[in-house]
This record gives C-alpha cells, sequence and structure tokens, in this order.
C-alpha cells in the first residue's frame, strides 16, 4: 500500500482519476459538492427529465455528508462522511455526466466497482468520527440547490488538504478487499 500523500486539485480528467490506486492517501483542495441521499435522488430525477443540474459533474468529486450547521464565524459545522452505499443506486448517471470520485464511508455495492472501471473514477472514503476536524478543511461553503433538505441541501465547499484514502480505483483495486485478505494472511 502507498504511504506517500497524493495532492489532488479539482476538477479532475479522467488520467488523474485513473492513476489512482487503492490503499493511497490523498490531500483533496478546491471545489467538491456535498449531498446525501434526498439530494442525489433529487439530481437523478432531473437527470431523468433532461433538467438542467445545479452544477456540471464533469471532473467533480461528491462529498456524501450532512454537515451540522456552522458555528459563528465558520463556513460549516461538523462534516463527516455518511455511509455510502446509500448512494449506490444514484451512482451510475452521475458517473455518465464524468463525475471522478465520490467521497463517504463504508464499502459500496458490488457493481461499484465495475463503473468505477467504465468510467475512470475513484471512491475515497474519509475518517467517521471525526466530522469536526474535517470541517477545519472547508475554507468556504454555499448550498446552491434544495435547500428545503436542510442538512441534506446541495452545497459547493471549497477544501484545502481534505485528507482521505482512495477505497476503489478505476482498475478494480479495492482496499476493504485487500485489507481483509492482509488480514487473513496473518
Amino acid at each position: 500500500m502507498a504511504t506517500d500523500v497524493v495532492d489532488l486539485r479539482t476538477p479532475l480528467d479522467e488520467g488523474r482519476a485513473r492513476s489512482l490506486r487503492a490503499g493511497q492517501p490523498v490531500s483533496i483542495s478546491g471545489t467538491v459538492y456535498i449531498a446525501r441521499d434526498a439530494a442525489h435522488k433529487r439530481l437523478c430525477e432531473a437527470i431523468e427529465a433532461g433538467i438542467r443540474l445545479p452544477f456540471e459533474p464533469a471532473g467533480q468529486i461528491v462529498y456524501y455528508a450532512g454537515p451540522t450547521p456552522a458555528r459563528p464565524g465558520k463556513p460549516i459545522g461538523a462534516v463527516g462522511p455518511t455511509t455510502s452505499y446509500r448512494m449506490d443506486p444514484y451512482v451510475e448517471p452521475l458517473l455518465k455526466l464524468g463525475l471522478r470520485g465520490m467521497v463517504g464511508k463504508g464499502v459500496r455495492a458490488h457493481n461499484i466497482g465495475e463503473l468505477l472501471r467504465r468510467y475512470g473514477a475513484v471512491y475515497f472514503v474519509a475518517t467517521g468520527g471525526a466530522g469536526a476536524l474535517l470541517a477545519s478543511r472547508v475554507k468556504q461553503a454555499e448550498v446552491i440547490a434544495y435547500p428545503e433538505l436542510g442538512p441534506e441541501a446541495l452545497r459547493r465547499v471549497e477544501m484545502e488538504g481534505f485528507p482521505a484514502y482512495v477505497a476503489y480505483d478505476a482498475h478494480g483495486g479495492d482496499l476493504y478487499e485487500e485489507s481483509q485478505q492482509r488480514w487473513k494472511a496473518q
């Protein structure tokens, strides 16, 4: 497993996404979009209806989180990752539009690895339970769609040095599977 931190700046092109390998630590900077289940459902309904999305997914990363309210003077509240498998039904329509990365926590459905290979994208994991610490990496935040969803609204954030790991890469690499195999071998 690689140990050198890879600096990533959004937007990501397909070549950069395909260069990443499961297990690599990354530091994400630039624009990232925060959305959970309800926002993903609305995005996919818009895609199906041919309605323009509130952001251009090509080259972007979506972070699966539902931030708490911001404290005075802060751009965002605690913003820890949410369990990713709930977004699995909504992944392919966004990948078809060029989405290059997703950040969350936990394993994904078996078809997600195949979709990442097909579309040249990656799935990152962030540390659960570290929402307050991760919020310190968000420099700006704004709701750009679905404000009635509260914490599940679609947000555009500017991140600096957001720590994560590549969990599933565009070559079939799976950090969870590789870790399990190493554990069994001991």
